[in-house]
This record gives C-alpha cells, sequence and structure tokens, in this order.
C-alpha cells in the first residue's frame, strides 16, 4: 500500500526548527522555554485535546521555580493549594492526622517548599494558555508514525484525522510522548528496569458525597492483605477528589460503576456516594530508563525517558525539568551559534539525575524512605556535569558549587529570582566587582551585591535553567570564564567591555 504525502509549509525553508511529539506537561514546558527564545516549535498531539486527568498532582518546590521563570506561577499558585494533612481511617473510624511530607518553612533563600496540588489537566491547560502567549499552539489528533534523519535533520511523517499524511522537516525533535513512547520505538532507544508493585493500582477523578476536604483521607490495607490501599485527595478549586486504589482483577476497560465498586470496597464510602467519576486509568506501578536520552538529532523527555512511582510526586517535576534543561540548550544551538556539542550535555547532566529520582520514587513506594528533602529537589545539582567549572578552592562542604542551583534572596533592592528570570545568563558579583570586559553571551545580565550567605563572596555566573555554571573568588579569573564560554558561544567570539 502507498502512502500519499504532502510537505508542511512551517516557517523558512518548509520545516520547523523543532518538532516536538506530545503535549503534556513535559512537551508543553519545552514548547514554551523555545518560544520565549523565538524559536517557533512545532508541537503535536495525538489525542484530541489536552490529558483530562489528574494523575500527576504534585508540584515540588524547583519545579514551581521554573514556572515562576517561565512565567506562569502566578496561575499555577492561583489554581492550586498546598497539601493537606492525611487522615488515616479504618473501618469508617479516624485514626488521626499525620504528615504525609516534612513541614518547611519558606526561607529568603527557598521560597517555596511544597508540594503545591494542582491537577494534571490543570498544568497543562496553564501551560498551553503561556504557549499561546508566546505565539505558538499545539496540532491536536497529529500523530507521528515515522522518522528518518540524516546529517541536516530529521524527516517526520505525521498522520492527522484520516488525511493524507504530511512530511515535516525538522532541525531536532524531541520525544515527550509518554511511557509508551513512538518515538523512543521509532529510534530503537531501549528502556530497562523492573516492575515496582505487582498489584496494579486505579486512579481516577471523583466527586464523593459526605466526605470533608479539608485531609487527605488515606484508608491502609489489611493487615491480612485482603484490602489493599487506598486514597482520596481533595483536588484544590474543583469538586473533585483523586482517587487510588490497589484492585485484583485487571479490566480491559473500567466503567464508573467498576470504581464505584472499588471505593466502596476500599473505603467507608458507600458507592452511591461517588456522584460523579470524571476520569479513570489504571497501571501496573513499574521504575524504566531509558539508555540513552539523545539518538543523534533525536531527543527524549519526560516519560518518555524514564517511568516512575508515582510515590513521592516525582514524575511529572522530573519531567518539566528535562524540558527546562533542554530548551535553553536547543535554543543556544538554534539562535546564538552555540556549537553542537552543547546538546550532547543533556544526556550527560539529566540520564543520571532521572535515575536517582526513580531510585528515590521506587525506595518511597516501598516505604524504604521517606518524602523529605530530596522530594523537594532542591539540592539537584550539575557538580560532575562538563559545563561546570568550580575555581574556588578550600570551600566548606555545604558552599554554593558550581554546578548547584543558583538561591534566591533580596540585597540592595533587588530579587535575585527577578534578576534571574527569562532566558539569559547572568553574571553575579557577590561581593567583588564585575570584570571590565563581559563574557560575550547574549542578552547577558549582571549584578552587583553585598554579602550574601546562600553564596559566600565569588563571581558566579548562572545558566538560563537557573544553575551556577561557574564560580571563581573574583574578577581577576575572568580570563577563564571566556574559556568557559566557548562551551555555549563557540570560539569566534570576543569580550565586550562592561557598561559605564
Amino acid at each position: 500500500m502507498t502512502m500519499s504525502t504532502r510537505t508542511i509549509e512551517n516557517g523558512a525553508g518548509g520545516g520547523t526548527d523543532v518538532l516536538v511529539v506530545g503535549a503534556g506537561p513535559t512537551g508543553l514546558a519545552l514548547a514554551c522555554c523555545l518560544a520565549r527564545r523565538g524559536v517557533r516549535p512545532l508541537v503535536v498531539e495525538r489525542a484530541a485535546g489536552l490529558f483530562p486527568g489528574s494523575r500527576g498532582k504534585g508540584i515540588q518546590p524547583r519545579t514551581l521555580e521554573v514556572f515562576d521563570d517561565l512565567g506562569v506561577l502566578e496561575e499555577v499558585l492561583r489554581r492550586g493549594g498546598p497539601a493537606p494533612v492525611a487522615m488515616a481511617w479504618k473501618d469508617g473510624v479516624r485514626l488521626g492526622e499525620h504528615r504525609m511530607f516534612d513541614e518547611v518553612e519558606p526561607t529568603e533563600q527557598d521560597p517555596y517548599t511544597g508540594p503545591w496540588i494542582l491537577p494534571q489537566w490543570r498544568t497543562q491547560e496553564i501551560l498551553l494558555a503561556r504557549l499561546r502567549e508566546l505565539g505558538g499552539d499545539v496540532r491536536f489528533g497529529t500523530e507521528l508514525t515515522a522518522l528518518t534523519q540524516d546529517d541536516g535533520g530529521v524527516e517526520a511523517l505525521l498522520a492527522s484525522d484520516g488525511g493524507p499524511a504530511t512530511a515535516v522537516r525538522a532541525r531536532y525533535l524531541v520525544g515527550a510522548d509518554g511511557g509508551r513512547s513512538t518515538v523512543r520505538r521509532l529510534t530503537g532507544i531501549k528502556m530497562s528496569g523492573e516492575r515496582v508493585d505487582p498489584t496494579p493500582l486505579v486512579v481516577a477523578d471523583v466527586v464523593v458525597d459526605g466526605l470533608d476536604r479539608d485531609n487527605w483521607h488515606l484508608f491502609p490495607p489489611t493487615e491480612d492483605g485482603s484490602r489493599g490501599f487506598a486514597a482520596l485527595c481533595p483536588l484544590p478549586h474543583t469538586q473533585e477528589f483523586q482517587f487510588v486504589g490497589q484492585y485484583r482483577e485487571v479490566r480491559a476497560e473500567l466503567s464508573a460503576d467498576d470504581i464505584r465498586a472499588l471505593v466502596a470496597e476500599l473505603t467507608h464510602v458507600r458507592a452511591e456516594e461517588v456522584r460523579d467519576v470524571r476520569w479513570a486509568s489504571d497501571f501496573t506501578v513499574n521504575a524504566a530508563l531509558a539508555d540513552r536520552f539523545r539518538q543523534g538529532l533525536v531527543f527524549l523527555a519526560g516519560d518518555a525517558a524514564h517511568i516512575h512511582s508515582p510515590a513521592g510526586g516525582q514524575g511529572l517535576n522530573t519531567s518539566v525539568q528535562d524540558a527546562y534543561n533542554l530548551g535553553w540548550k536547543l535554543a543556544a544551538v538554534l539562535c546564538d551559534g552555540a556549537p553542537e556539542a552543547l546538546l550532547d550535555t543533556y544526556e550527560e547532566e539529566r540520564l543520571p539525575e532521572a535515575a536517582a529520582v526513580l531510585g528515590l520514587s521506587t525506595r518511597i513506594h516501598r516505604g524504604e524512605a521517606r518524602r523529605g528533602a530530596a522530594t523537594r529537589q532542591l539540592g539537584i545539582h550539575h557538580r560532575g556535569s562538563s559545563l561546570s567549572r568550580e575555581l574556588r578552592s578550600g570551600l566548606p562542604e555545604d558552599a554554593l558549587t558550581a554546578g548547584d542551583r543558583a538561591p534566591d534572596g533580596r540585597r540592595d533592592g533587588l530579587r535575585l529570582f527577578d534578576l534571574f528570570r527569562g532566558p539569559h545568563f547572568t553574571l553575579l558579583a557577590v561581593g567583588t566587582d564585575l570584570p571590565e570586559h563581559l563574557p560575550p553571551l547574549p542578552q547577558l545580565r549582571t549584578a552587583r551585591i553585598g554579602a550574601h550567605e546562600g553564596y559566600g563572596r565569588g563571581l558566579f555566573l548562572i545558566r538560563p535553567d537557573g544553575y551556577t555554571a561557574w564560580a571563581a573568588h573574583s574578577a581577576a579569573e575572568a580570563a577563564d570564564l571566556a574559556d568557559w564560554v566557548t562551551q555555549v558561544r563557540g570560539p569566534a567570539v570576543t569580550a565586550v567591555p562592561a557598561a559605564g
């Protein structure tokens, strides 16, 4: 059978710089990162619309910082809410409240504590609205069916609503199309992992009568194992609860009555009190990691690259941070003359981090670790990355080091996160002077502030994704900074005099 095709005209040259496959949180966050840097991605999504469920509902503090930078934090905070205190039940009797997460007070350096509860469908609506503000959009009902690549780009075949297939030429392609990724299959990238729990889980969005919305309601399994675990978490600014429950009998399809029966089986809520079932899905908990995150001009991000247990609320957050890491690097190559080798640092930095988070999620699921500081993801760093260069020696063990997340703070009338916000590098002098000649980075911002305990004294180059790339004692070491810049601008650039 011969398939008829036509070639899409999507910008200069009859193609697109970046084809993003999948319009979940990963694909939408990546598209926002690219669009605000002047790269117009083509985003395609097989489904007819956005994902309708609440599944990835916990937004961690580091992701709130990402959303602050992307310009959506205000809406995320307005439409979500703090995680409620848990209430355990047994046979319809309250056993008492307990804290599922360590309580942490916000500080000047770490303003967000989380987790912040926001249904995944709402997160995606917010990101799509932001993408449209930036001039982008999603082509729904469009499926990737084939791809090939050569030295100059990727040729992708898209099928849309039964019409003729469309051939699209892209400089790069990013698979953000979930755990059953078509992009991963078409590139032949293998994924290895393990079954975390043999008991399937159901996740559903339900409207329940007779249950308060002040707590995250937990229903422990019976000691003899005859009944599994369940939870009902109120979803902020909706009438819904997210129901999670273990069940024994796997069905090809789950009806609303099946969900009602399972709620009644695992909790004291009667089936008739489940007034509505808005969405439901079932899955078996696995942990898996792709062998590579890049093959040529094709990248994997989010669940296409790593699959986690939902315990600890790490999956969506790790996925968004994949996009945040990859977005500025693609734009640097496409718009700013960065060498192609910069894109190798995406896998270098994100694959080991995904492996670490995958292990953490598995331990939390099995009760071997609690939801502590690691789940907030503020301690994620890239100290071992080829992009991180630390010139200071003799630092205290807890000192900010090149590769670490750059903390917030207010000094001399300036908020650091306001300074960092945007698609630029920032050169920050703390208790020292800026160099006479600034590194030739596009849209570079500079600032000089007084002492800051989160930084110590020194000169710090902050990457567009909020990590410290380079650190030195003073401007006397600026020649090394010029050398570092060749990794993101190439060798044929020179330093520029500082203003004033």
